[in-house]
Parts: C-alpha cells; sequence; structure tokens
C-alpha cells in the first residue's frame, strides 16, 4: 500500500528550480517553501554550480534568486539534516576533530556566498519573505536586493548562541558600516524591510503582488545590457574595500582594457559614433 501511495504522488519536487529564459534571464528558486526554503548541502551544491554555469553560459545574461511561496525567501541553512546522526568515530578517535567545524564553514556557507559574489552575470535577488542566518547573507551577496514589503531580515545567529558565518560579518560591515553591522549580529532583532531599505541593505521595496514583475524588469534590463562591462564592473565594486588605491585603480585600468576587447565595447563606441542606440549581444 505504501508503494502505491507513493507512486500516486509522484517523485518528489526539485529542491531548486532553473528557468532561463530566451531573454538572457535566468531564474533560481529555493524551493523547499515547508522548511522555510532552508539551504540542505545538495541543494547548496547545485546553486553553487548553476551559478558557476551562468558565468560561462552566453545565453545567461542576469539571473534572479528568490523561494518559492510567499512567506520565506530563506530561512537559513538546515540545520536538522546538519546534525543528522553520523556513525560513531573509533573509540581511539575525538567525535569533533580540531577543525571539523572551520572545515564545514568554510566548505559550506562561505563557498555558497563566494559564489554569488564572484558570479559573472548580475545577481538579483528578489527577497520574497524571510531571510534569516545564511538566507540574509545569500540575500546581500548579491548585486541588487528587491524585497517584498512584508519581507524581514534576521541575523539569527546570536538566537543560537552562535558566531555569525557565513560571510555576514565581512558583508555587513561593507554594506552599513561596522556599528550597524554589531547591532544587527549582536541582538539578532527582525529587520522589516522598510528598515533595511533605510539603512542600505536593499535597493527597494515593493508591494508582495509586485515583486515578480520588478524583478523581472530589472533582470530583463541588465540581460539588455553590455554584459561583460557589467561583470567587471560588478567585480571592480566588488573589491574596491579590499585593496590599497593603487592596486585598485590598476585592476580598473586592466578591467577598461579587457572589456574594450569585447564585442559589446565596440558596439557600445560605434553606436556613439554613429548617433544611435547600441545593440548589445553581451559577450
Amino acid at each position: 500500500m505504501a508503494t502505491q501511495a507513493a507512486q500516486a504522488e509522484g517523485p518528489p519536487e526539485p529542491e531548486l528550480l532553473w528557468e532561463a529564459g530566451e531573454d538572457g534571464v535566468a531564474k533560481l528558486t529555493l524551493n523547499r517553501p515547508r522548511a522555510g526554503n532552508a539551504i540542505t548541502g545538495s541543494q547548496r551544491e547545485e546553486l553553487i554550480a548553476r551559478l558557476a554555469g551562468a558565468s560561462a553560459d552566453p545565453r545567461v545574461r542576469a539571473v534572479v534568486l528568490t523561494g518559492a511561496g510567499s512567506r520565506h525567501f530563506c530561512t537559513g541553512a538546515d540545520l536538522a539534516a546538519s546534525v543528522a546522526p553520523a556513525e560513531p568515530p573509533p573509540p581511539d578517535l575525538p567525535d569533533r576533530p580540531a577543525g571539523s567545524v572551520a572545515r564545514a564553514v568554510a566548505g559550506g556557507a562561505q563557498r555558497l556566498v563566494s559564489a554569488v559574489l564572484d558570479c559573472e552575470k548580475p545577481v538579483i535577488a528578489a527577497v520574497n519573505g524571510t531571510a534569516a542566518g545564511i538566507g540574509c547573507h545569500l540575500a546581500y551577496a548579491c548585486d541588487l536586493v528587491l524585497a517584498a514589503d512584508n519581507a524581514k531580515f534576521i541575523e539569527v545567529f546570536v538566537r543560537r548562541g552562535l558566531v555569525v558565518d557565513g560571510g555576514g560579518a565581512y558583508l555587513l560591515t561593507r554594506l552599513v558600516g561596522p556599528q550597524r553591522a554589531k547591532e544587527l549580529v549582536f541582538f539578532g532583532d527582525d529587520l522589516p524591510a522598510a528598515d533595511a531599505e533605510r539603512i542600505g541593505l536593499v535597493n527597494r521595496v515593493v508591494p508582495a503582488g509586485e515583486l515578480a514583475e520588478t524583478a523581472a524588469a530589472w533582470a530583463s534590463r541588465l540581460a539588455a545590457g553590455p554584459t561583460v562591462a557589467l561583470g567587471l564592473g560588478k567585480r571592480l565594486i566588488n573589491r574596491a574595500l579590499d585593496g590599497d588605491r593603487a592596486t585598485v585603480l590598476a585592476e580598473e585600468a586592466m578591467a577598461a582594457e579587457i572589456n574594450m576587447t569585447s564585442e559589446d565595447g565596440q558596439e557600445g563606441l560605434r553606436a556613439f559614433l554613429e548617433r544611435r542606440s547600441p545593440r548589445f549581444r553581451g559577450w
């Protein structure tokens, strides 16, 4: 009977939905609404691979990242999966070898956030509900953040006695400064979308019913732009606070050199000289 019921229900839905449109816009949807769109290990790995694939695919020129349902964008890592019991180690070995937590964070949440930051195409977060823990950082790592008016952001780590991870300190300090970052991390209070916009964590707050349409419009506009120049600009901005002035300016000059070897760079110049609108192709 159980087998027949399982067959009637059909195969489980994928944890991550990928839609690539002919307009160059790809949409990634975290698809675990019953679990608050909490991220599993396998889902994380697929998301990292999809973002790397988007970088290499000339047909993808912008990415939208959102969550399924209307309540949650992403409520963090799936802790139930991460603390699942494993086989006990041999009696002469420690339960948790030194460095195991650091390796887990570096190989997990930090890789995910880095995949968003390093994606060579613009990534828009369409935050459709609660973003908590790594869910916050997943949104903040995106190049543009749109939020529904019912969305909220929670640095939930302190509530669980945990130190902030997943690149949170790195991202928050750069986005809102050290004092505001400490307030968010130390207290872990709910941050409504309107307040997140006010302090600079969100680009724009829109009515929940308009979120998908607004994200699609922004993504379409980006997908019609000079993809190489946008990717290089993203890299320069993300690295602007990491190096000294000479290094940052040298990278900017090299980016300009690389961009002028692209077809879109040449098209931009031709269009300017011919006094017409450019027709960018994405390479």
